[in-house]
C-alpha cells in the first residue's frame, strides 16, 4: 500500500479495522510511519470508523460498542493524530441505530452501510432515498441525525458495486483477469484496457453508472473497489489502478460524455455529495428505527446468528461486566491513592503499570469479540477456541487487578500493603477452569476463626444482594465486619446430582446491604449445629417417585399429585405445575393476576437444500413442536427464608425460577435460570417461550443493544423466521392495564409469534454449511447456562408518541433490575490460614445516584507522555435512561431522579471531587474537549433523558 499509493498522487484508499492496523503499524519502522503520516495528511489514506472492529449490530451491548469505538479512536489519536470523519459497516448482518448513534456522538457525520433486507432496498431505491438522514427514534430534533448511505445492490464485491448488472461489472475487477486467481461466475472476464479497446469499455461501465446513478437524488456516484481478502499483492494494485486510471483518462478527454471519475475516500464522495446537495437546495429525508431482520434472498433471514454460540455471548456478558467493575475500581483506587500520599504519587508497591496493561488487554479482548464474526457465533471453530480463549483470560487477568486494587482500599493501615502476585491477599469466591466451562463456587473451610467475604458492588445503586458461597460445614454465621451485626442467611444443599445431595459442601446464602461502588467486608464463621435457618425439600415425580436422602436437610415427597405448586414472597405469588414444574401463573400483591405458562419446545430445520446454519434460521414446515420426554421430569422444590425456588430437571435442561425473599426491588421479579445441553441433538433449536394472557396484539418491543427499545410488529405475510428480532437485554409486551417484561444478561433471539406470547432461543445444533463463507456446521455447543429475569407491572396511560411510532421505555424498576442482573456484585475471600490484617469498608459515594442516571464507565486514560501508564485524567461516561412513567410500583422505589436535565457532579459523586472536568466527544478525543471547568466552583452540567455524556475528569 505504502508504495503503490505514493507512486501516484491520485491513488486513494480506505481502512476500517483498527485491530488489523496496529498489528501492522507494531511491525514498521520509523521512516515508514511517517509515508503513512504524510498519506493520511494528504488525503491517500482514509481511517473510516476507527473502531477496533467492524462490528457486530445485533448481539453487542452498547458499553462494548462504545468502548470498541473508544479503543480505537483513543489508539489513532496516540499514534497518527487524526480522527475519523465517516463510518465503514459494510458486513454486519442488519443495522442498529445504537451505533449510529454513538458514531455521530463520536464526531462522525456520515456512514455507509450495505446488508439490509433485499426488500428494504428496493424501496429506499425505488423512492430514490438510499441516501438519507437517520434519526433516533426519540429524537424530534435533527441532533442526533447522520447522513447515511445505504449501498443498493446484493453485495460490497465490484460485481455488484458498479451497477445493476453484475455480469458486466465484474469485468471491471481486474483482479479477476485471465490468468489470475479469481475468475468471473458470470464467464465473461475482464479484459485489460488498451487504446483499442478503451472507448468500448469506457461506454459499458459508463452504461452501469447511469443506471446506478438514477436510484439516487444526486449526481454523485460512490462505487467501491474491494472485497475480502484484497490488495494482497502488488501486482493486483497495478491492475486495478492501472486500468481503471485509463478509463477516466478516457472520460476526461470527452467531456461530451458528461462524467469526471477518480478514485477517492469516503470523506471525498460525502463532501462532494454536501456540496451538491446543498448547491440544489436539497435535504435528505429523516428515518427511523432499524434494519432487523436482514435476508439477503428468498425466505433467507438472518435470525439464526442472534442465538448461535450462546455460550460465548454469555461469556462476552461476563467479561464486559468484570471489564466494567474493575476499570470503576482501578480508578477508585488511583485517585484514593494520590489523596492518601497528598503529592499525586501512586503507592511505591502498587503495581499500577501492569494493572494498567491488563485493563488494556480486557478492554482489547472484548473489542475483539465484538466483530461480526465474532459474538455473532460465526467464525470457524478453532477461531471460536481463539476468541474465547482471549475473553477467558481477560476475565482471569482483570480479577487480579480487581482483588489488587480491593486489597490496598481496605486496609485500614496503608503500610501493611504488600503486592505479592504468587500469593494474593484476596481470591475470588469462584473459579472458571477453562475457556469453554462454567463458572464453579470454590469450597471455603470454615472454622471458629473468622474468614473475610469482601463483597464490591460494581452498581451506582444501594442494593440488597443474596450472596452465595459454598462452605464444609451445614452451620454458618455471617457478620458485618465494621458493625458485628448478624446477617440474615440460609443454608441449602449442593446437588451432585438431581436427587443426590453432596455431604461435603453446603450453600451458604446471606443478604447483604451494599452502598454503592462500595467494599464492604464480612466474617464468616462456623456456628452451633442447628443455628442456620435450613432450605426445606419437596421432590415431585409423576409416576416414579424419586428416593432422596439428606442427614442435614427435610426431605419429603409431593402427596398430592395435582395440585399446583406456589412459591410466594411479600410482593408476587407464583402457580407450577406440580407434574413439570413449569410456571402457570402469577399474581402480583396490587391484586393483578396473569396466566404466564413457561414452555419448551423444539424447532427442526426445512427438508429442502438450504437448511438453518450459524447465520441462518430456516425451520421446517411444521414450526416449533412441544418439548416431550420419555420420562417425566424430577421437579424439586426449595423452600427458606432467603430464597425459594422450583427446579425442573429434564434430560436436556435444566429450568429453575427463584423467588427472592427481599425488601426493595431485588423482590419483585422472578429469576429464571436454564441450563442446556443439547450435545445428543441433530439439527435442532431448543426455545423457551411465555405464553400470558396480555393482550398485546401483534406488537411487541425488544431492545437494541441494551442502549433502547424498538417496536416490533409479527406479521403473519412473513415467514416464521423473519419474526424473530436480536434481544441484548429486554423484551416486552403490554396492554393498557399491564406489561410484562423479560430482562436478560445475555443476547438471543427473541420472537413474539401469537398475542401474549415471549419466546427466546436458548441453543441451536445445526449439522451443514448455510452457504454465507462459514464453510461448517455449529457443533461445538457446550453446557450452557442462561439468566432472565420476568417482571410484570401494574400499568396505566399510553406510550409517546414521536413522528407517528410509539415509543417506549423500560420503566425505571425494570431498569434497575437489568442493572442488577448483568452487574452482579463480585465476591472475593480472604485466604483461610492468614493473619489478617484490619480491614475496614470501602464507601466512595455517600448515596446513590440518581435511578434513572447510569454510570457506564469510569475509564482510566492512558498517558499522553508515557506509553501503557495510567494517567490523572479519567473517562466519566453518564448514561441518562428514557423511562416509562405508566408503571409506578408499591411502595415506591427507594431512589430518587431529577426532573431537571441539570445535574451538579460534585453533588452526585460527593464526597467524591473533581480537580477538572471537561465534557467531550463520546471516545474522549482531545479535540472534541469543551473548555475546562477548573476554576468554577461547581460542575453543573446537561444530562438530557437517553443521552449518554462523556466527561474528561481528575478525581480528587
Amino acid at each position: 500500500m505504502l508504495t503503490k499509493l505514493s507512486e501516484d498522487a491520485r491513488r486513494k484508499m480506505i481502512w476500517a479495522e483498527i485491530s488489523y492496523f496496529s498489528k501492522w503499524w507494531a511491525e514498521l519502522d520509523e521512516q515508514k510511519r511517517a509515508m503513512v503520516r504524510r498519506l493520511l495528511k494528504a488525503g491517500q489514506l482514509e481511517l473510516v470508523t476507527g473502531g477496533w472492529v467492524m462490528a457486530d449490530e445485533a448481539n453487542s451491548h452498547y458499553y462494548a460498542l462504545l468502548d470498541q469505538l473508544m479503543e480505537g479512536h483513543l489508539w489513532m489519536q496516540r499514534h497518527l493524530g487524526v480522527q475519523p470523519s465517516s463510518g465503514w459497516a459494510i458486513d454486519p448482518f442488519g443495522h442498529s441505530p445504537s451505533m449510529t448513534y454513538l458514531l455521530k456522538g463520536a464526531g462522525l457525520q456520515n456512514m455507509v452501510i450495505q446488508r439490509v433486507h433485499y426488500a428494504v432496498k428496493k424501496h429506499f431505491a425505488q423512492q430514490r432515498t438510499l441516501e438519507f438522514l437517520w434519526r433516533q427514534n426519540w429524537d424530534s430534533s435533527p441532533r442526533s441525525d447522520i447522513t447515511c448511505h445505504m449501498m443498493p445492490f446484493y453485495s460490497y464485491d465490484v460485481p455488484h458495486t458498479c451497477g445493476p448488472n453484475p455480469a458486466v461489472c465484474c469485468q471491471f475487477d481486474f483482479h479477476r483477469l485471465p490468468g489470475r486467481r479469481v475468475v468471473c461466475p458470470w464467464r465473461t472476464a475482464p479484459q485489460p484496457i488498451t487504446e483499442q479497446n478503451v472507448k468500448e469499455r469506457a461506454q459499458l461501465l459508463l452504461d452501469q453508472y447511469r443506471q446506478k446513478s438514477r436510484l439516487f437524488s444526486s449526481p454523485v456516484l460512490l462505487v467501491p473497489l474491494g472485497d475480502d481478502f484484497r490488495f494482497m499483492e502488488a501486482s493486483e494494485w497495478d491492475v486495478q489502478f492501472e486500468n481503471y486510471q485509463k478509463l477516466f483518462d478516457y472520460f476526461d478527454q470527452h467531456p461530451e460524455l458528461h462524467v469526471k471519475a477518480r478514485f477517492g475516500t469516503l470523506s471525498d464522495y460525502f463532501l462532494a455529495l454536501h456540496k451538491r446537495l446543498s448547491a440544489a437546495g436539497t435535504t435528505l429525508p429523516a428515518v427511523r428505527g432499524d434494519f432487523f431482520t436482514y435476508a439477503d434472498r428468498d425466505d433467507h433471514y438472518w435470525s439464526g446468528y442472534f442465538t448461535s454460540r450462546p455460550f460465548y455471548k454469555r461469556l462476552d456478558r461476563t467479561l464486559e461486566a468484570t471489564l466494567r467493575a474493575t476499570e470503576i475500581l482501578f480508578s477508585l483506587t488511583l485517585a484514593e491513592m494520590r489523596r492518601f500520599h497528598g503529592d499525586r504519587r501512586l503507592v511505591a508497591d502498587f503495581p499500577a503499570r501492569d494493572h494498567f496493561l491488563s485493563l488494556t488487554a480486557g478492554r482489547r479482548n472484548l473489542a475483539l469479540f465484538q466483530h461480526h464474526d465474532a459474538v455473532t457465533g460465526t467464525a470457524r471453530d478453532p477461531v471460536v477456541v481463539d476468541y474465547g480463549t482471549r475473553l477467558f483470560l481477560s476475565i482471569l487477568n482483570l480479577r487480579k487487578v480487581l482483588q489488587s486494587s480491593a486489597h490496598w482500599l481496605l486496609l485500614l493501615d496503608k503500610s501493611q500493603y504488600h503486592h505479592n502476585q504468587s500469593k494474593p491477599f484476596l481470591q475470588m469466591a469462584d473459579s472458571i477452569s477453562a475457556q469453554d466451562a462454567l463458572p464453579q463456587k470454590t469450597l471455603l473451610m470454615l472454622s471458629d476463626e473468622p474468614r473475610s467475604l469482601v463483597v464490591f458492588n460494581p452498581t451506582e445503586q444501594r442494593r440488597s444482594a443474596v450472596i452465595s458461597v459454598v462452605v464444609d460445614s451445614p452451620d454458618a454465621r455471617v457478620v458485618d465486619a465494621e458493625t458485628g451485626q448478624p446477617m440474615a442467611a440460609q443454608i441449602s444443599a449442593v446437588w451432585a446430582e438431581p436427587s443426590r445431595v453432596s455431604t461435603e459442601a453446603f450453600q451458604l446464602d446471606f443478604v447483604a446491604e451494599l452502598p454503592p461502588l462500595s467494599l464492604v467486608v464480612y466474617h464468616v464463621t462456623k456456628s452451633s449445629v442447628g443455628s442456620t435457618p435450613r432450605a426445606q425439600y419437596t421432590f415431585s415425580r409423576h409416576g416414579n417417585p424419586t428416593e432422596v436422602k439428606s442427614e442435614h436437610f427435610q426431605v419429603s415427597h409431593l402427596a398430592e399429585a395435582d395440585i399446583p405448586l406456589s412459591l410466594s414472597n411479600k410482593h408476587i405469588q407464583i402457580w407450577s405445575s406440580s407434574e413439570t414444574g413449569l410456571l402457570q401463573k402469577l399474581r402480583l400483591q396490587s391484586g393483578l393476576v396473569r396466566q404466564i405458562q413457561v414452555q419448551f419446545l423444539w424447532y427442526g430445520t426445512t427438508s429442502k437444500h438450504d437448511k438453518s446454519g450459524a447465520y441462518l434460521f430456516l425451520p421446517g414446515p411444521e414450526g416449533a413442536q412441544l418439548y416431550s420426554s420419555s420420562e417425566p421430569p424430577l421437579v424439586r422444590v426449595s423452600r427458606g427464608p432467603i430464597f425459594s425456588d422450583i427446579t425442573s430437571c429434564y434430560k436436556h435442561f435444566t429450568h429453575r425460577v427463584r423467588l427472592y425473599h427481599l425488601e426493595g426491588h431485588a423482590g419483585r421479579s422472578l429469576e429464571i435460570s436454564n441450563m442446556v445441553d443439547i450435545r445428543s441433538e441433530v439439527n435442532r433449536e431448543l426455545v423457551m417461550r411465555l405464553i400470558s394472557d396480555v393482550t398485546n396484539g401483534n406488537r411487541f418491543f425488544s431492545d437494541l443493544n441494551g442502549f433502547q427499545m424498538q417496536q416490533r410488529r409479527t406479521l403473519a405475510k412473513l415467514p416464521l423466521q423473519a419474526n424473530f428480532y436480536p434481544m441484548s437485554s429486554a423484551a416486552f409486551v403490554q396492554d393498557s392495564t399491564s406489561r410484562l417484561s423479560l430482562l436478560s444478561a445475555q443476547s438471543q433471539a427473541v420472537a413474539s409469534l401469537r398475542p401474549g406470547e415471549l419466546e427466546v432461543v436458548l441453543d441451536r445444533r445445526l449439522q451443514q454449511d448455510d452457504n454465507r463463507g462459514l464453510g461448517q456446521g455449529v457443533t461445538d455447543n457446550k453446557l450452557t447456562s442462561s439468566l432472565y429475569e420476568l417482571l410484570l407491572e401494574d400499568r396505566r396511560g399510553g406510550a409517546q408518541e414521536v413522528g407517528g411510532a410509539s415509543v417506549e421505555h423500560l420503566s425505571l424498576l425494570a431498569h434497575i433490575t437489568s442493572l442488577c442482573l448483568c452487574h452482579p456484585p463480585v465476591t472475593m475471600v480472604t485466604p483461610s490460614n492468614s493473619q489478617l490484617p484490619k480491614l475496614r469498608p470501602f464507601l466512595p459515594l455517600g448515596t446513590s445516584l440518581p435511578c434513572d442516571v447510569h454510570l457506564l464507565n469510569l475509564r482510566t486514560l492512558e498517558d499522553t507522555q508515557e506509553a501503557d501508564t495510567p494517567s490523572q485524567e479519567v473517562a466519566l461516561l453518564l448514561h441518562r435512561k428514557g423511562f416509562d412513567c405508566s408503571s409506578a410500583p408499591q411502595p415506591a422505589l427507594q431512589c430518587t431522579w431529577s426532573k431537571d436535565e441539570e445535574v451538579n457532579l460534585d453533588d452526585l459523586f460527593s464526597p467524591l471531587q473533581f480537580r477538572s472536568v471537561r465534557r467531550s466527544g463520546l471516545t474522549l478525543l482531545r479535540e472534541h474537549d469543551e473548555p475546562d471547568s477548573v476554576g468554577q466552583q461547581t460542575h453543573i452540567t446537561r444530562l438530557q433523558p437517553m443521552e449518554i455524556s462523556a466527561f474528561r475528569v481528575e478525581l480528587e
